[in-house]
């Protein structure tokens, strides 16, 4: 056990009402505070964004993500393209 996690959904329950950083498998990023969450990864993110090129942001709001279309999750931070 690290951190208290002992199971995969401990991350995310750690991460509520944090900001995480969410990638979706055609590439698209988004950060956003977790509200909430199921075991079918299905994600509500508060004050959501995608992260565009450049580190632009586009603000989507109140946002739902199925968990099917989701990469990874991860505790805060950005992406750093590589060139």
């Amino acid at each position: 056990m690290v951190n208290g996690i002992e199971r995969p959904l401990d991350l995310l329950n750690n991460a509520k009402g944090k900001e995480v950083l969410i990638k979706l498998k055609n590439n698209v990023q988004m950060t956003g505070i977790l509200l909430a969450f199921d075991i079918h990864i299905n994600i509500v993110l508060d004050n959501a964004k995608e992260i565009l090129e450049k580190g632009n942001l586009r603000s989507m709001g109140l946002t739902f993500l199925r968990g099917d279309v989701i990469s990874f999750i991860s505790p805060a931070g950005i992406i750093q393209e590589e060139d």
